[in-house]
């Protein structure tokens, strides 16, 4: 398979380390052009949090994923991203959305450029994926008649019973941390979806038994745990 042009876009702070890593990893590996974008084509960085684990470093990157971090922050392509407005369905082969859930991220989750760019990847069939709240940002983006450019299809992201569960383990000394919004995630991207399919996949998260859904053009997963298994699904969406 000939390199393609990868399109990985990140918020300006707080995003998920996990779920930017190993994309990153899997699909450069690959020997694809893996490019960064952000809004102001200024360097993005992770949630601190992750790296350092909480409740007691049960819920965090693995010790691996802090070392794939590590060397993607290090790489020329993460020190120069291009601006949102620099992703382009017509030179990029594949735009990545990641997630991360602290307040940080609200910036990515609602800008209008990164929206407009997301929903031109899904006018045009072009391959596209998400994972966790990289699926608020597919809820967000519109189409050209104004309806949802998701309304139909079927997807995962970041199930309700695993941000819930999260909340109730942390609220206690960490308040609404992991509540980026009032709203659940499943609930947002639900609404958006109309008549489609959020899918929650297995009920209890592990990364021994990831999760990840294809529809045409669109790939994705609902957390860290599911990024290996999410990375190798775009190289499948690339190569078809």
């Amino acid at each position: 398979m000939s390199p393609k042009r990868v399109v990985i876009a990140l918020a300006t702070a707080d995003f998920d380390p996990t779920e930017v890593a190993v994309p990153w990893s899997v699909l450069s590996g690959a020997g694809h052009d893996v490019q960064f974008a952000t809004a102001d084509g200024a360097p993005g960085g992770c949630d601190p949090a992750m790296l350092e684990g909480v409740f007691f470093g049960q819920i965090g990157a693995t010790r691996a994923n802090v070392a794939l971090y590590r060397e993607m922050e290090q790489s020329p392509v993460f020190k120069a991203p291009i601006p949102f407005g620099q992703i382009d369905v017509h030179q990029h082969d594949l735009l990545v959305l990641p997630g991360g859930h602290a307040k940080g991220m609200r910036q990515y989750l609602e800008d209008p450029v990164l929206q407009a760019r997301v929903a031109a990847f899904l006018a045009a069939d072009r391959p596209l994926g998400s994972i966790c709240h990289g699926a608020v940002v597919l809820a967000r983006s519109t189409a050209a008649d104004g309806t949802p450019a998701i309304a139909g299809r079927r997807l995962t992201g970041l199930p309700k019973s695993m941000e819930m569960g999260a909340w109730l383990l942390t609220c206690t000394y960490m308040g609404g941390y992991f509540r980026t919004y009032p709203e659940w995630v499943q609930d947002e991207v639900q609404r958006a979806l109309g008549d489609g399919t959020f899918e929650t996949g297995p009920l209890v998260p592990s990364y021994g038994n990831p999760f990840t859904v294809r529809d045409r053009n669109l790939v994705t997963a609902r957390w860290p745990g599911d990024a290996q298994a999410f990375a190798e699904a775009l190289l499948d969406l690339l190569a078809g």
